[in-house]
């Protein structure tokens, strides 16, 4: 819940937060795999980051979950040759200005 609070991923009614995103976003997103222990989801620093990127591609850039999953899927190789996704975040809002 402290990561859906993080990104405002919140219920507007009753404000609680809303972990089922995230959960949703784990099943779609080959990327995103927190640590899993006794039940619980662990994010990582690199999970953060990936959360990031994909608010970004679907708030800002509008994408779609399946347009988001291609956009992340296709750009693979140049992406991994960076260390922080914020760099990731970085070169789409540069490729897509192109």
């Amino acid at each position: 819940s402290q990561v859906a609070k993080l990104f405002k991923l919140v219920n507007k009614k009753n404000k609680k937060p809303s972990t089922y995103i995230l959960r949703f976003w784990e099943k779609k997103f080959k990327q995103l795999k927190p640590t899993m222990l006794s039940g619980r989801r662990y994010y990582s620093y690199k999970n953060v980051e990936i959360i990031k990127m994909i608010i970004y591609l679907l708030k800002e850039e509008g994408l779609t979950i399946n347009g988001a999953i291609k956009s992340m899927n296709s750009d693979v190789k140049e992406l991994d040759d960076t260390k922080s996704s914020s760099i990731k975040a970085e070169y789409y809002k540069k490729k897509n200005k192109n």
